[in-house]
């Protein structure tokens, strides 16, 4: 009976123990595989995590790169910044940012793309920014008709040949073209003035201005409204028809826009590409947006050139936007603070 106890106990711890080597195999492997999973999965967040910070990076350049009109950075900062030294200019320009930190309370200012639309882009950007309705002559016309009107109703068919900036697009398909850049500055003028909400307005604004392709629609669409409103002003004077704005007479008195298709083909088909907007050509800009641009020309500080107003002939009416520059050549845009 002994016998037996024992080799039933024996047997027992047998199995138990061969059990067990199964079981311990079994658990090895699946500790090792629950390490390798774990370690798998830390690998993998930390490369997730590695590839989401360098693509939130990326973006986050890509949109500073393209942001056209930056956040605004402190006026004397900069003015300490960009003039340093002691030679003449250098204390020239730091006297004149002075005076504007003083005198008009402008304690900021935001950087505006230094290219060949850059006034275009900081009068637009205002007037966007400050949720500037439209003209009172554009409520009352549709804007996205004035391309064929140009042509049906005034026989320009030369418009053929207006070139869009650096893209120097010429041909029969000009006027689809055209009529997409006054369809995108009528759709997002429309929105951004119609926005209430300030924040809301500004980050409409920042969106517009960080894409190339509506930006540059916008400034497309704004030089045809300039040549037209020439062409009706040409066809007035030479109808003699009635008095019209002194700025048209001084635009027409250059021997390089004596008629709309020179203004055209020596100057607004140059601006984006190799020419910007000259001070002739920002009395006109706005006359037809109905606002008083006033700009500080920080070269002239010291001088009756320093503050100056286009046009200089505006209603009480208008809305005022403030730029300044340093050349004539770009402009930035100025920001009061009380």
């Amino acid at each position: 009976g002994r016998y037996e106890v024992r080799s039933w106990t024996a047997a027992a711890k047998q199995s138990l123990c061969l059990m067990w080597q199964k079981v311990k195999v079994q658990l090895m492997l699946s500790m090792s595989f629950l390490v390798a999973v774990c370690w798998y999965c830390r690998r993998l967040y930390s490369f997730l995590a590695q590839l989401l910070k360098r693509w939130s990076n990326y973006l986050q350049r890509k949109l500073i790169r393209n942001l056209s009109v930056l956040t605004e950075v402190d006026l004397l900062g900069y003015s300490t910044r960009e003039w340093k030294g002691e030679t003449k200019q250098a204390k020239h320009m730091r006297e004149a940012y002075e005076e504007l930190f003083w005198s008009y309370h402008i304690k900021y200012l935001r950087q505006v793309r230094k290219d060949n639309y850059c006034v275009l882009r900081a009068v637009l950007f205002q007037i966007f920014s400050q949720g500037i309705p439209f003209p009172s002559w554009m409520k009352e016309r549709d804007i996205l008709k004035l391309p064929e009107k140009l042509l049906y109703s005034q026989g320009c068919n030369w418009i053929q040949q207006y070139s869009f900036g650096p893209e120097r697009y010429t041909g029969p398909n000009v006027f689809g073209k055209l009529r997409k850049c006054m369809e995108t500055l009528k759709t997002n003028w429309t929105e951004i003035s119609a926005t209430k909400d300030q924040e809301e307005r500004g980050n409409l604004c920042n969106t517009l201005f960080s894409d190339e392709s509506k930006e540059r629609k916008l400034y497309e669409a704004m030089k045809f409204i300039m040549l037209y409103e020439v062409v009706e002003a040409y066809e007035q004077i030479k109808n003699r028809e009635g008095p019209i704005p002194n700025l048209f007479n001084l635009l027409l008195a250059r021997d390089s826009s004596s008629d709309p298709l020179s203004f055209m083909m020596n100057h607004l088909n140059a601006i984006g590409d190799s020419m910007r907007l000259d001070q002739v050509e920002l009395f006109l800009l706005g006359y037809l947006l109905e606002v008083k641009i006033r700009v500080f020309r920080l070269h002239k500080f010291n001088t009756e050139e320093f503050q100056v107003n286009y046009p200089d002939e505006y209603r009480r009416e208008w809305n005022e936007i403030s730029l300044l520059t340093e050349d004539d050549r770009y402009y930035h845009i100025p920001l009061f603070r009380t």
